[in-house]
């Protein structure tokens, strides 16, 4: 028995296991499982031997106690180089176990529950599992704990007879990640708060994060499985991988994008065609069609063209030739050159999309995900915790998950309403309320022509986003546009500002002490003003 080669096969999920221990027995492995795994793979008609056979008992404790036994234990971890230990295993007639395939009990699905309780989640929480992989994987056996690793592990047995060194060693790699991940979300929950941790994977290398000495860099998946706005999910058609600057844009770019879309569901229950610019982390172009997809790319083309130079924008549809073509002329501060940018992420390109927006050097990525064209029917806000590391440690908040809703009861209007008004200000709004604060956001005509980010006072945004809008050739749209402000204005002075560009609708949270000055000054100069309290809609973001 000790000189044959033995697989543990012990699975949750019994999905083809059977056809996983087939495969083995061909290649002359002798079958271990425990009582659930044995039993399919007995009732399939395939030689197995009973775990239990071999620690001297069955399960015991309502099946808490299976595996955990210096008899299994010994198998796995016995040194393969240690002769004096393969004898003494020998002494013991204790086989030696060269391969476990094990997954945990769905603890995730357990905490995830509405009516989840420590108890029913300890039901769910799996020892003798992670014990076994970990003890396979020091002893440097073949540990497969994902179902999409076996097939490679197979193929790799059939042809070699064995798995290389980098195998093995992978694998080891893989279950001590899966078990800590395991373990990470117990401590999670049963903590209640007291602890929080966040695992990844390389999904992406970088050659270098946001300046060349901080190498090297690289995007690391969580394995959001329900998330089809993870970054992981963008796929490259053209160009070179995203660099750590572009991806961070992307995540811009995501916010803003499914922060437009939800808004437009919640409050005119239709959708637009959309598009976003980002340079630096902060939009710099903005713009809702709702009559043609080519609408939309002129606007968004001609919002800043001298800030959109070498910057990313994201579509929610897809992009043909035609609307490339518009998009690298419409866009350009100089007629005699077509303009350039880094990265253009929608829906998918068509051939000739892909020749107008390819640059020789490959540094526009032209990026795809179908998920993009579906987010009518779904947003795809981002509901994870937002986790930011400081020195010592990291914060941890809520995501930003606001929605605004002009039919909210606590919004406050002063003026006439007007729908027209309410949807240059929704755009204003999910532009502002992801930049950097403190924010002023200006809007025309379905279009972003200002966008003040990032400054120390409110009149200071206002002024910068004003000068935005002339210096980006929009002057003349300011009479009439509509202004978003991330927070409560605390002195008129910005308001005034505003008013004297001719802006005539203005939304922002009340909070101030000067607030019902605000509001006199905004009726007397028949500016029509919303305001939600501060409490609920104000939209710092970027710290």
């Amino acid at each position: 028995m000790a000189e044959e080669k033995w697989a543990l096969l012990s699975v949750f999920d019994k999905t083809g296991i059977a056809d996983f221990a087939r495969r083995l027995i061909r290649l002359s492995w002798g079958i271990l499982a425990s009582g659930g795994t044995a039993k399919v793979l007995k009732e399939a008609g395939i030689p197995v031997k009973n775990v239990s056979e071999l620690v001297g008992g069955g399960a015991i404790l309502g099946h808490r106690v299976v595996t955990l036994s210096r008899e299994v234990h010994a198998g796995l971890l016995a040194n393969l180089n240690d002769s004096a230990q393969i004898k003494e295993m020998e002494s013991l007639s204790l086989p030696i176990i060269r391969m476990v395939v094990c997954d945990f009990y769905p603890l995730q699905d357990a905490i995830a529950k509405p009516d989840a309780t420590i108890d029913s989640v300890v039901e769910l929480t799996d020892i003798g599992g992670p014990c076994m992989v970990r003890s396979a994987a020091k002893g440097g056996r073949i540990v497969v704990c994902r179902f999409q690793d076996r097939e490679p592990i197979l193929k790799e047995l059939e042809e070699l007879g064995d798995i290389s060194p980098e195998t093995r060693q992978k694998l080891r790699a893989r279950a001590e990640f899966e078990v800590a991940k395991y373990v990470l979300e117990s401590a999670k929950f049963h903590g209640q708060g007291q602890f929080e941790g966040i695992m990844g994977e390389l999904a992406l290398s970088a050659r270098y994060g946001e300046n060349a000495p901080q190498a090297p860099a690289g995007l690391f998946s969580t394995g959001a499985k329900d998330d089809s706005f993870a970054l992981d999910r963008f796929h490259v058609v053209e160009g070179m991988a995203p660099s750590y600057n572009n991806l961070c844009d992307l995540d811009r770019l995501l916010q803003t994008l499914t922060h437009m879309i939800a808004g437009f569901q919640l409050n005119f229950y239709h959708m637009p065609f959309v598009a976003v610019g980002v340079k630096h982390g902060n939009p710099c172009g903005a713009a809702m069609g709702f009559e043609t997809p080519m609408e939309t790319v002129i606007a968004v083309a001609k919002g800043d063209r001298r800030a959109i130079f070498g910057g990313w924008l994201i579509f929610n549809f897809p992009i043909t030739g035609e609307l490339a073509e518009f998009l690298v002329k419409e866009a350009t501060f100089d007629a005699t050159r077509r303009q350039l940018f880094d990265g253009v992420v929608a829906h998918s390109f068509d051939p000739e999309a892909i020749e107008v927006l390819r640059r020789r050097t490959d540094k526009c990525r032209l990026v795809v995900n179908p998920a993009l064209g579906s987010a009518a029917s779904d947003p795809g806000l981002d509901t994870i915790k937002r986790i930011r590391y400081v020195r010592g440690g990291f914060l941890v908040q809520p995501n930003y998950t606001f929605v605004l809703d002009f039919g909210h009861p606590s919004m406050r209007v002063f003026g006439n309403r007007d729908q027209k008004v309410e949807q240059c200000l929704l755009l204003g709004w999910a532009v502002g309320a992801t930049s950097n604060s403190n924010t002023v956001t200006i809007v025309s005509n379905n279009m972003l022509i200002g966008n003040g980010v990032g400054q120390q006072d409110r009149v200071g945004a206002a002024e910068l986003a004003l000068k935005r809008a002339r210096d980006a050739g929009h002057g003349d749209k300011l009479q009439g546009a509509v202004a978003y402000s991330d927070s409560f204005f605390p002195f008129p002075d910005a308001v005034e500002t505003l008013i004297r560009a001719g802006i005539k609708a203005i939304l922002s949270t009340s909070g101030a002490g000067r607030d019902e000055e605000i509001q006199s000054l905004c009726v007397r100069n028949n500016v029509l003003l919303y305001q939600l309290p501060d409490t609920v809609a104000r939209g710092f973001f970027g710290h």
